[in-house]
This record gives structure tokens, C-alpha cells and sequence, in this order.
């Protein structure tokens, strides 16, 4: 079992709180998750960035916001060095689907290095570039060194409620997506593996630390825990039920009786 799938599986339903996430019909225009990329809307998507921090350290960070026909652009200039938006596509799948949201917020550090490498490929996407010309472009630029490591440690904030994202570090596995609760923090790893630092293996990727996406824009991933999980989706409930009713594919599902 891969890495994102045994996190998926170990955490992000028992984790919920339930009632959250009911089924309801599906209500938005397009259902096809390959369809055109969609623009949310902006408070929405504010309040969904900014859950990806910790709520003493929203008020003062910047947002971006995405429109879908040119890219990343500012909605809320910051003071505090934090820098939030929703990424939409992982550029190592080369694939565009629509339904990826992963809440992300990056200190300077990573707001100068891997904030970057995001916006560049939305801009690639909204400028209509093939996905595999994209993917070929952002590892050229990895090895020609215009993406650089982080040159300090830094902290990388995903303690949303909830985020949809692929559940295979297989990038020709392009069709298993999942929504999940699993907050966690990145800390900046440039270069590093996960036997230089005693990183766990995955599985069982938690509730150790390990080692995800070895090399320049590397990170050491530690999640939060089921009780700190639990709180936060409570906490977030307004948001967690806005974003199902925006879309289905946000919709979080009520824990099942006995789960652990």
C-alpha cells in the first residue's frame, strides 16, 4: 500500500466529526473532474486558504486567490511572512483535473522557493500549456537549478480540515483522488532522505514523522493527532459544511461505528 493511501485510510475518516458530511445530490454544473477548471468562490476560497493556519496566525497573512484564465493573484496583501492559497494541481501527475484543492501556507521561506514552483504551474495550466509540456518544464527547471532549495529551515502549515488531493505517489496513477481530514505540518527537508534522519517508512507514515517528496523542495511531514484532528474539524464546522455545499467532492463522511 502506498504512502498516501495508508494515511488516507489510517486517518481521515476516523477523524471526522460526525453529521458533517451527509450525501446529498449532486448539485454543481460540471461533474466531469477533467471538465473546466472553475473559479470559487472568493470569500469561500479565502476562508478555506487561510484554515490551512493556525487561527492565531490568519489575520495578519497574505491570500491569493486563483482565477483559473491567468493564475495566482493577490486578494490580501500580509505582515506576518505567512502565505496562503488553494493549490489546484500537482504538477508531477501532469494531469488537470478539477477537483484537487490542497489548502497550503507557506512562511518566506517557502512563500521565495516552493510557493513558486505552484504558481508557475497554474500559470502554465491557465495559459493552456499540455500537461505533460508543463510537467517537462517544472523538472527542467529543478535541474537547471531556477527552482532552488530553501536556504533555511521554515515551517509549511496544512492543518485545514480538510483537503482532496491523489492518494498514489504513482504520477501515472491519475484517477485515485480522496477527500480527507488530515492536518499536518511540513517542515523544509531539502536533499534529505529518510535514512539520514531516521524518518519512518511508509506504511505506516504515522504517527511519525517521515520524509515526503525527497529532494530539493523535500519535506519532513508530521501529523497532527486524532484528538487535535477531531478539534479542528469541530472548530471549522461553518467551513467544513460550506465547502460540501459547494461541492460533493468536498464533503468529508461521518465516521463509522467501531473505526479506530
Amino acid at each position: 500500500m502506498n504512502m498516501r493511501m495508508y494515511v488516507a485510510l489510517a486517518l481521515s475518516v476516523g477523524s471526522a466529526s460526525a453529521g458533517f458530511a451527509q450525501s446529498h445530490p449532486e448539485t454543481e454544473a460540471a461533474t466531469n473532474p477533467r471538465g473546466p477548471l472553475a473559479k470559487m468562490p472568493v470569500s469561500l476560497e479565502v476562508r478555506y486558504a487561510l484554515s490551512a493556519l493556525p487561527p492565531t496566525l490568519r489575520d495578519q497573512a497574505a491570500v491569493y486567490v486563483l482565477d483559473p484564465a491567468k493564475g495566482y493573484v493577490l486578494d490580501r496583501a500580509g505582515s506576518n511572512g505567512q502565505s496562503c492559497f488553494i493549490g489546484r494541481t500537482e504538477w508531477k501527475f501532469a494531469d488537470y483535473r478539477n477537483d484537487v484543492y490542497d489548502p497550503i501556507c507557506y512562511d518566506a521561506q517557502g512563500s521565495n522557493n516552493q510557493m513558486r514552483v505552484w504558481f508557475d504551474v497554474a500559470e502554465f495550466r491557465a495559459k493552456g500549456v499540455d500537461p505533460e509540456a508543463m510537467r517537462t518544464e517544472i523538472q527542467s527547471r529543478f535541474k537547471s537549478g531556477v527552482y532552488k532549495p530553501p536556504d533555511r529551515p521554515g515551517i509549511s502549515y496544512m492543518t485545514a480540515p480538510l483537503m482532496r488531493t491523489y492518494m498514489s505517489l504513482d504520477p501515472k496513477d491519475k484517477d485515485t483522488v480522496a477527500t480527507m481530514s488530515m492536518p499536518h505540518v511540513m517542515y523544509y527537508a531539502p536533499n534529505v532522505t529518510a535514512s539520514e534522519v531516521g524518518g519512518m517508512p511508509c506504511p505506516p507514515c504515522a504517527p511519525y514523522p517521515f520524509v515526503f517528496e525527497p529532494g530539493p523542495h523535500g519535506y519532513i511531514i508530521q501529523r497532527l493527532g486524532d484528538e487535535e484532528t477531531a478539534k479542528i474539524v469541530v472548530d471549522e464546522a461553518d467551513l467544513v459544511n460550506d465547502l460540501c455545499s459547494y461541492r460533493s467532492a468536498l464533503c468529508i463522511s461521518a465516521p463509522h461505528a467501531g473505526h479506530h
